[in-house]
């Protein structure tokens, strides 16, 4: 009995040096480590149709046509994106007089109301510039960080579904018993997540477009769909997407509740979104529970930054697979899930396993 704990206590203290050890890695070495993570998630979402065309083509010939199809989607995406910029950037002349008029404004309010002086108002808006200077600097170094992922990613794409039967043979290696299972499971995960996902991004960016519409703000649909991209970073995603459209409401309106009523369209659809729309198009896909998610997304921001964070909860999904597979690591998976107590989505204990492996 004195031995069975031991051998549990010392299986965790191996795995938590095992875990600083990873994180250790992810940190000092992520630029690399993050445009490899995020091709081998596109990779298995293209393998099914890269099978499909090489049967006809071959396969160098099928990577390369799924390729250009997913180059065609980003681009028809990016030209949106580029339109609706292009239009935002032709008003600003306009806007920014309208700013002034409300910051002239404010701070007339805060010298009778609050007794705040000009040169003190000053001094705050000083360190404000301050700040946002510091954010720029860092925006666009992650801006040209950006363009080396998006040159990165698409080789290791290739290089992942070119030489997949070599991953297939060192999964066989490692684990000959269950190891397609293990690899089967993740494929189903991973595909249901993103797919799930894009189908997510659509919906929302639809419902918080069609109520900024109807309040008549500027721009609607192209704030609507940037909230929906932002549903990649989970739970704090639609509130930032609401702070552009709220500064325009108020800039543009003669009336602040146009502010209000933007910032209530944002909530109604988070409140849609976290309770009604994600759980039922991706939350059957992975189930992580509340708690795990929030602790993945914080640990993962803090590693990678926000690619850590949109990369987290797929991460974790793919975690509680592998731990499913280790009968003395299973029930981390209890912690990690969130499906009811009578209906554990765990894989069933093999007895004649040896528990060592």
């Amino acid at each position: 009995m004195e031995s069975s704990a031991k051998d549990k206590l010392d299986l965790v203290f191996k795995t938590m040096i095992i875990l600083v050890i990873i994180v250790t890695v992810l940190i000092l070495t992520k630029d690399i480590v993050m445009p490899i993570a995020f091709a081998a998630l596109f990779s298995v979402v293209l393998l099914p149709l890269v099978k499909k065309i090489e049967k006809k083509t071959g396969r160098i010939f099928s990577i390369v046509i799924a390729l250009l199809g997913s180059f065609l989607i980003v681009g028809l995406f990016s030209w949106f994106i580029v339109s609706q910029l292009t239009s935002l950037v032709a008003s600003l002349p306009d806007l920014e007089e309208k700013f002034f008029v409300q910051v002239n404004l404010i701070s007339a309010s805060l010298n009778d109301q609050l007794n705040i002086s000009a040169e003190e108002q000053g001094q705050l808006i000083k360190e404000g510039i301050k700040n946002l200077s510091t954010y720029a600097t860092d925006l666009l170094l992650s801006t040209s960080y950006l363009l080396y992922f998006f040159i990165q990613v698409p080789i290791y794409i290739f290089l992942f579904l070119f030489y997949r039967d070599r991953f297939k043979e060192f999964l066989l290696a490692l684990k000959p018993g269950n190891a397609l299972n293990w690899k089967d499971e993740i494929q189903s995960v991973v595909r249901g997540y993103i797919s799930g996902l894009a189908l997510v991004i659509f919906i929302v960016g639809v419902l918080i477009s069609t109520g900024l519409l109807i309040l008549g703000i500027e721009h609607a649909i192209f704030f609507g769909f940037l909230s929906g991209m932002l549903t990649m970073i989970p739970y704090i995603g639609i509130p930032i997407g609401a702070t552009l459209p709220t500064l325009l409401a108020f800039v543009t309106k003669d009336s602040a509740w146009y502010a209000v009523g933007v910032i209530s369209v944002h909530m109604l659809v988070q409140f849609l979104e976290g309770n009604f729309i994600t759980p039922k198009i991706t939350g059957s896909r992975i189930s992580i529970n509340a708690l795990a998610a929030i602790l993945a997304i914080l640990v993962a921001g803090k590693i990678w930054g926000i690619a850590g964070m949109i990369f987290a909860i797929p991460a974790v999904g793919i975690l509680k697979i592998v731990l499913s597979y280790s009968n003395e690591l299973r029930p981390l998976v209890i912690l990690l899930g969130d499906e009811k107590p009578n209906e554990p989505d765990v894989m069933p204990i093999d007895t004649n396993e040896n528990p060592t492996s």
